[in-house]
């Protein structure tokens, strides 16, 4: 299947913060999500009565049924919030994705039992037979555990391949960018590297007419790595304190020379969709020319400077005992502190 529409379904996410107990928090997600399959059906419905071509990958914002952590720990919003591995919530969405024949890729808070009173935050793709074929755990998070803050534990049970995932599907080589993490280029190298050629982005961000990091960074993202980027912003962010319009709009689809294929308004709509034509992807990266960046990359020139200057240190929530703590978001600002102390001290910053 190598043309297929894609749509970036934009919709306000919803905080749960004030839900009493983890059965109440359910009960909202569970509910929202059922209202999502039926704007989403609709979206997809219209989409191929207006363009022709059928809906296979739909893509939803980030935290979209939970909203972001707040003011809550981290113990207790793994405990209260955060999806298991196995829980309703994947399977009301592969229910979805199995009666609308497409891949539904979006984000959520996830534990895995692996890791007792930790949370990550998860971006997944569930297939058309109901089943979660990637499931990717943001790397580079400001007051979150990451893998990388439990990095040889984790490398020990996941490997590589669990921390850059690529699902190869019948819509191409899918894999997935968290929010901010169109930002940083090696991110979206890495899965290109193995293999990405549709780069799944749900992100809720600040969204404007003018130019923003995150908009140039998409673009940039698609072209250096002939990749589609298929990015999804909240229409807002409901009973989360802030003014609740705050992340909203600018939804896109990217092409791979880098161009803007279609782009959203604000407040809730379908109106990023477009469609992804894999066979012209696949060309343009197996021709030789200066414009195919992917294949001109000679990336051992860069490996020893990476290897010995990391700013940010891996395992930061594993003791000198190898046991793994639970920290408060405290932790994460203290940590990066001693890194630009560390940097300042190096002469590097």
């Amino acid at each position: 299947m190598s043309h297929y529409a894609a749509v970036a379904l934009q919709l306000a996410a919803r905080s749960v913060e004030h839900c009493a107990d983890r059965a109440a928090v359910s009960e909202q997600v569970l509910a929202h999500i059922a209202e999502v399959a039926g704007k989403l059906r609709a979206s997809a419905i219209f989409i191929e009565q207006f363009g022709g071509t059928p809906v296979r990958l739909a893509v939803l914002p980030e935290y979209l049924f939970t909203s972001y952590p707040g003011r809550i720990g981290i113990a207790e919003y793994a405990a209260k919030v955060a999806w298991d591995m196995d829980g309703p919530e994947y399977d009301a969405l592969g229910r979805i994705a199995e009666a609308q024949a497409l891949w539904l890729a979006g984000n959520a808070y996830e534990r895995d039992p692996a890791f007792p009173g930790l949370y990550f935050q998860t971006s997944f793709v569930v297939s058309p037979d109901g089943a979660v074929v990637l499931r990717y755990r943001r790397l580079n998070s400001m007051y979150a555990p990451t893998p990388h803050d439990i990095w040889s534990a984790y490398l020990d049970r996941y490997g590589l391949d669990g921390v850059f995932p690529v699902a190869r599907t019948e819509i191409g080589n899918l894999a997935a960018i968290a929010s901010e993490e169109i930002l940083y280029p090696e991110i979206a190298r890495a899965h290109a590297l193995r293999g990405a050629e549709v780069f799944v982005h749900s992100s809720s961000e600040i969204g404007s007419p003018m130019p923003t990091p995150k908009s140039i960074a998409r673009r940039a993202r698609a072209w250096e790595n002939a990749a589609y980027v298929v990015s999804c912003n909240t229409a807002g962010v409901h009973g989360a304190g802030l003014p609740q319009d705050c992340a909203d709009g600018q939804s896109a689809i990217i092409g791979y020379k880098g161009e803007v294929i279609s782009l959203a308004n604000p407040g809730e709509t379908f109106v990023a969709f477009a469609d992804l034509d894999l066979a012209a992807l696949r060309t343009q990266r197996r021709k030789p020319g200066m414009t195919n960046s992917l294949a001109r990359q000679r990336l051992e020139l860069f490996a020893p400077v990476y290897a010995s200057a990391s700013p940010q240190r891996a395992d930061s929530l594993i003791g000198a005992d190898g046991a793994i703590a639970v920290p408060e978001r405290g932790h994460f600002r203290r940590t990066m502190l001693q890194t630009i102390e560390r940097l300042s001290t190096e002469g590097l910053i």
